[in-house]
């Protein structure tokens, strides 16, 4: 990882952040594994997820998608943690702008399609396609931005659905898919948090692809 492809994030100036970073570093963690760490809770958050679609009892569901969002969200501390241990503490590998990419690229693909096969087994049409097509959006978001570092543009990581409000979403949405029972909804919170993703990660590939076409131009 480089300072000029770093996701400007108030957070890593958090106390916990940093004691964390620290432990890991002195613990000789490598950063690269911390990223493939993300990985495997992603993996863990979209099995949850799926499990949780295909459930009618409120208790057993509700927990699932509880410890669905607690897992996005340690997929989110293992993105933050890899890159302080990779830039503050100097132990970035050869490989490191490997790991730091390709990691975030199977995750989101795996809790978005995760979620749309969710929507799909408790009985919404479409749920699985529509989670493919969040998780290419996702990709692409990054693609363009990738792009623009190989033309020689700064990175761009503007939103309005950029990773952090993407996982953020979906975190919000499978609290609220909890309480689906009540007002019988099942998978179709899911679905509409899919749906907010798929538009604003549409519009959040637009506008970096024109930001990027006015910095060639300029």
């Amino acid at each position: 990882m480089t300072q000029d492809n770093r996701r400007p994030l108030k957070v890593r100036d958090a106390a916990f952040a940093r004691r964390l970073a620290g432990r890991l570093a002195a613990a000789k963690v490598s950063p690269d594994a911390i990223s493939a760490t993300s990985v495997a809770f992603a993996a863990l958050g979209a099995a949850l997820i799926m499990a949780a679609g295909a459930l009618d009892g409120w208790v057993l569901r509700a927990l699932l998608l509880l410890l669905a969002a607690a897992s996005i969200q340690a997929r989110l501390l293992c993105n933050l943690l890899d890159g302080m241990v990779a830039v503050e503490h100097g132990r970035a590998s050869p490989a490191g702008p490997i790991w730091n990419e390709l990691p975030d690229r199977i995750a989101d693909v795996l809790l978005l399609a995760g979620a749309g096969y969710s929507a799909q087994s408790a009985g919404i049409v479409g749920g699985g396609a529509l989670g493919w097509i969040a998780a290419v959006l996702a990709v692409l978001t990054a693609y363009v931005r990738e792009l623009g570092r190989g033309l020689g543009q700064p990175a761009d990581f503007s939103g309005p659905m950029a990773k952090q409000q993407r996982m953020a979403t979906l975190t919000a949405f499978c609290l609220i898919a909890m309480f689906e029972p009540l007002w019988r909804g099942h998978g179709l919170t899911l679905f509409c948090g899919l749906l907010v993703i798929v538009v604003g990660s549409l519009i959040t590939v637009v506008k970096r692809t024109g930001n990027l076409a006015r910095g060639l131009r300029g």
